[in-house]
């Protein structure tokens, strides 16, 4: 077993798991982080669903079908012992990532997922102040970089300045497109 130290914050990772077994594997862990008493390093366990509108004998008709299949995003802190609780799930064949270190979704990458889902719009834990130094990572200016000119919290926004055409350009972007330095 590679050894993983626990990181500051909790952080959402990906599960592959056998095809079609994604909701048991999702049963399966809730009851053994409930078991093992992990509740307090594993917290949430998804199976990403999106609602997708098909038309049958001229009927229309909802139906849920799997974003990701084959895949479950677990909200944790990675640790040895959640690592283990995971890796150990009946129905797992392991984390996403190079060998056996787990590699977290970016913040943005989690939440446009949970958005997709419609379970949160929920706030990114950036912690970000003025003059501090960030990189756009979506949008039409994906790439750039700027400096935080105004945290607007209660709006999920940040207002930015970029250097466009050699000019200082001030930008309103949401917290999921932009990244610290």
């Amino acid at each position: 077993m590679v050894t993983i130290s626990r990181g500051e914050e909790k952080q959402w990772y990906v599960v592959h798991t056998y095809s079609g077994y994604e909701n048991k594997v999702k049963t399966n862990l809730e009851k053994r982080v409930d078991s093992m008493g992990m509740q307090d390093k594993i917290f949430r366990v998804l199976v990403p669903m999106e609602d997708q509108l098909e038309i049958k004998d001229g009927k229309k008709k909802i139906t849920r079908k799997k974003v990701f299949p084959g895949y479950v995003l677990v909200e944790m802190f990675m640790s040895d012992d959640s690592w283990y609780v995971v890796r150990n799930t009946p129905g797992v064949t392991g984390f996403v990532g190079p060998g056996s270190k787990p590699i977290p979704l970016r913040e943005h990458e989690a939440q446009a997922i949970l958005r997709q889902m419609g379970i949160e719009e929920a706030k990114p834990r950036l912690k970000l102040e003025r003059g501090q130094n960030v990189r756009l990572v979506d949008g039409p200016f994906e790439g750039f970089m700027g400096t935080v000119d105004e945290v607007l919290a209660d709006r999920g926004k940040v207002r930015v300045h970029i250097s466009l055409f050699g000019r200082d350009t001030p930008l309103e972007v949401d917290f999921m497109q932009i990244e610290k330095m």
